[in-house]
């Protein structure tokens, strides 16, 4: 898919928040995202309004990250091509725990926040009160009502989250990042036995990969909707993936010699963790990712850096 989205918590972006809070430059995103790539003159034309008024917001909105810019030869020299950097934007607070340890920042990831998908059939998304869009329908996970699921389900692909890089805000060089999560393989119906590896990369590298061992349906997960069929996927096992300077880890058991310093968190202004079942492996058994009001656990994913 090559749809795009930024979840922001407001209190890091101001600056975003700000360039947002015009009716005019949300009226150039809105026509740059319908119409794609357009330069200043024909942005201008189309809104009926003067160059010098498009480009002083067009500089805005480049400043903030929210249209992506380049130059082209044209007639007479080069003219500003300019189109939308992102189909959709998410603005979700972070957790803020006041029990956590001082040197840990913990934010929590509602499983329908992704900010971008790649997923085959059968797939589907569901909320604590019904289904999300169509079931077998890769293009349901552009639902916005998406932020509502508590269970979401594909056979190969990915769906990919963006957490804010508090080390990158505050300076500070992590010892350890860790995620946690509900996860089972995916099998219509379930079984039990029914392998599927499931990898996990952040920033484009790609760390480990787990073996869920099937898909439970033996009993209602401890927080699974009565309305969802007893046929259906109940509940998983909860994971822990973490990466350090020796290492990375599930449930504390070494997978790869990937570090901290291999994802180079200084380097990036977000945390980009993509969890899904790649197109070679070699248990294709898909995944089901359990959040707040389905499973055993009642969690959405949990993202933990400790410094």
């Amino acid at each position: 898919m090559e749809k795009k989205f930024l979840v922001v918590d407001p209190m890091d972006r101001l600056d975003l928040i700000k360039a947002l809070a015009s009716e005019l430059r949300l009226k150039i995103l809105k026509l740059l995202e319908r119409s794609g790539p357009l330069n200043v003159n024909q942005i201008a034309e189309k809104l009926g309004l003067p160059q010098s008024t498009v480009s002083s917001n067009l500089q805005i909105l480049d400043q903030a990250g929210l249209i992506a810019t380049k130059s082209q030869n044209a007639r007479k020299g080069s003219q500003k091509i300019c189109e939308s950097a992102f189909s959709e934007i998410l603005v979700a607070f972070q957790d803020d725990r006041s029990d956590q340890a001082d040197n840990e920042v913990e934010v929590i990831m509602p499983i329908g926040l992704y900010t971008q998908f790649e997923v085959a059939s059968p797939c589907g998304l569901c909320a604590p009160d019904g289904v999300v869009g169509l079931l077998d329908v890769p293009e349901t996970f552009l639902d916005p009502d998406r932020m509502k699921a508590g269970l979401l389900w594909f056979t190969r692909g990915f769906v990919e989250y963006q957490f804010p890089n508090n080390s990158k805000l505050n300076g500070q060089q992590p010892r350890a990042l860790e995620f946690r999560m509900e996860l089972s393989s995916e099998v219509p119906g379930t079984s039990s036995n029914w392998p599927s590896d499931i990898s996990l990369s952040v920033n484009g590298i790609d760390l480990a990969t787990w073996t869920s061992p099937g898909d439970f349906g033996d009993k209602r997960g401890r927080f699974t909707p009565d309305w969802w069929k007893l046929s259906g996927s109940q509940y998983g096992t909860l994971k822990t993936w973490l990466i350090n300077e020796e290492g990375t880890f599930v449930d504390d058991k070494k997978v790869s010699d990937f570090t901290l310093e291999d994802i180079d968190l200084q380097k990036h202004r977000s945390i980009r963790m993509r969890i899904g079942v790649r197109e070679d492996a070699d248990h294709p058994g898909g995944i089901n990712i359990f959040g707040r009001g389905f499973g055993n656990y009642g969690q959405d994913i949990v993202m933990r850096l400790v410094f």
